[in-house]
């Protein structure tokens, strides 16, 4: 029998925190051009491809008297009808009915007796298009890993050259039995003394990189202990409501030229300036007021692109939502994140994730109970690259996609945003009861986009397309750009 592979203490993190309404899978919008293929074309094409993701074919088994993580085996009745099912909209299939759609996808837990993930082709979006709805447990993937997936699912021409993949045959291993997986934690657990004593000779070596370490991990947990009390920190329910809106990664890059920093802390600024709107509106005073963002940073190295699992690290963001002037929020918010940078508070961050491997499960656990105790952060804000090249599902282009990121306990509001060939993409999550206006929340974030963009110089070109799209259309992405009296 091949040795089961065990989940890293951080994926089995994400599993401890599933519970009271917080779910922890990551999920995708993904729209196309084009009539949709049929269920089964659909079906065929992704067990065509599964032999390229292995553990979508794996399923959790979990030890027993938890006394060791849980490991992923071969599910010997794995029935792709059950992970890839079809819906179509109601007429006339409006991106609204999408969004309330993926939602509802969204407030569903995954069931763990099953490999977890889920694929939903939705047919019937006006404007000749069709939806893919993608939902996969985050002790499964993280963000970068789910764009590799995506592009090993995904085509990069409308018409591949050769003929059509025929899947490898597959036979699953034999399912190790409760006595299996008992003896194995041991016998893991009997070594791990070696490998700490191993970590410890080596810490003895570098005191220097140990202080280091020591130092840069108490900076992100008394950054994070800061955050201060918003609408947004609340009890939340299992139901979720979606929202999206898009910008030109080519606007976003002028800004950055024109005013300095990064893209992505352009993005932040975006978001601070959003959410001072969105507060300011309902009457809360934000003079002064400073949000904590989590914002999660990718450890994954180039030859693990590609492999599953989480490669993560984290850092704690200011976001100066009291500035209302947008250049000067961009300038604070990019002095913040070099700030954060040099301090190593990143570095912290994966430490303190590498050492929950050493934690029992029990004790991992009981720690994931104690996380609404302390409010380490006001919301997650998360920008992975996505694909900057088209790509194809069965001949029909992708003509954008949106993330979906999981809420934390007391945490109703999450901003994922993706960028995918020349877009960034936006996509909001609220609890259902708690940001039941979330719609008015993308509307003060696509103000505070063309906000920050006025500021930068316009290139000829890109002036006269724009003008061009605007004599053609009221709106500028899939929330229309209204203003709000």
């Amino acid at each position: 029998m091949t040795k089961p592979e065990r989940l890293s203490g951080l994926d089995t993190s994400f599993l401890h925190l599933e519970r009271s309404g917080a779910h922890m899978h990551v999920a995708s919008t993904s729209i196309f051009e084009g009539a949709a293929p049929t269920h089964a074309e659909f079906r065929d094409h992704i067990a065509s491809r599964l032999h390229l993701v292995p553990r979508f074919r794996q399923k959790l088994r979990f030890v027993p008297f938890t006394q060791g993580r849980p490991v992923w085996i071969d599910d010997p009745h794995l029935n792709l009808d059950y992970h890839v099912r079809q819906t179509a909209l109601p007429a006339p299939g409006s991106d609204e009915q999408l969004r309330n759609l993926a939602a509802r996808i969204f407030s569903q837990q995954l069931d763990r007796s099953k490999p977890l993930w889920e694929l939903w082709l939705v047919e019937g979006l006006t404007g000749d298009r069709f939806a893919i709805i993608g939902k996969s447990h985050h002790a499964l993937v993280d963000g970068v890993s789910g764009v590799d997936i995506t592009t090993v699912l995904f085509d990069l021409d409308p018409e591949p050259a050769g003929a059509p993949e025929k899947a490898p045959p597959w036979l699953a291993s034999p399912e190790p039995t409760d006595v299996q997986l008992l003896t194995e934690a041991w016998k893991e657990r009997l070594t791990s003394p070696k490998e700490i004593y191993r970590g410890v000779r080596h810490a003895l070596r570098g005191p220097r990189q140990v202080l280091q370490g020591v130092g840069a991990t108490s900076k992100i947990v008394t950054a994070g202990m800061s955050a201060p009390d918003t609408p947004f920190n609340v009890e939340i329910g299992p139901h979720r409501r979606f929202q999206m809106t898009q910008t030109d990664l080519d606007d976003l890059k002028r800004v950055k030229d024109a005013h300095g920093g990064t893209v992505n802390d352009v993005i932040l600024s975006i978001v601070a300036g959003g959410i001072g709107r969105y507060l300011r509106a309902r009457g809360h005073d934000t003079t002064g007021l400073e949000l904590r963002a989590m914002v999660p940073v990718s450890v994954r190295a180039a030859e693990e692109h590609g492999a599953l699992g989480n490669r993560i690290s984290a850092m704690m963001a200011p976001l100066p939502v009291w500035c209302e002037d947008p250049v000067e929020r961009l300038h604070l918010t990019t002095r913040e994140m070099g700030d954060l940078k040099s301090s190593g508070q990143a570095v912290g961050a994966e430490i303190l994730t590498k050492l929950t491997d050493f934690a029992p499960s029990t004790i991992a656990s009981q720690a994931a109970r104690l996380q609404p105790a302390q409010r380490f952060f006001n919301l997650v804000v998360t920008n992975v690259p996505g694909p900057q090249f088209p790509l194809y599902v069965l001949g029909r282009k992708m003509e954008s996609i949106f993330p979906m990121v999981p809420l934390a306990r007391r945490q109703a509001l999450c901003v994922g945003i993706m960028s995918y060939d020349g877009q960034v993409n936006f996509g909001l999550i609220g609890d259902y009861d708690a940001m039941a206006d979330l719609d008015s929340f993308a509307l003060d974030l696509e103000a505070a986009t063309r906000e920050v963009i006025a500021t930068a110089p316009a290139r000829k070109a890109k002036a006269k397309k724009r003008k061009a799209a605007a004599a053609s259309s009221n709106g500028a992405g899939p929330v229309a750009a209204e203003s709000r009296s």
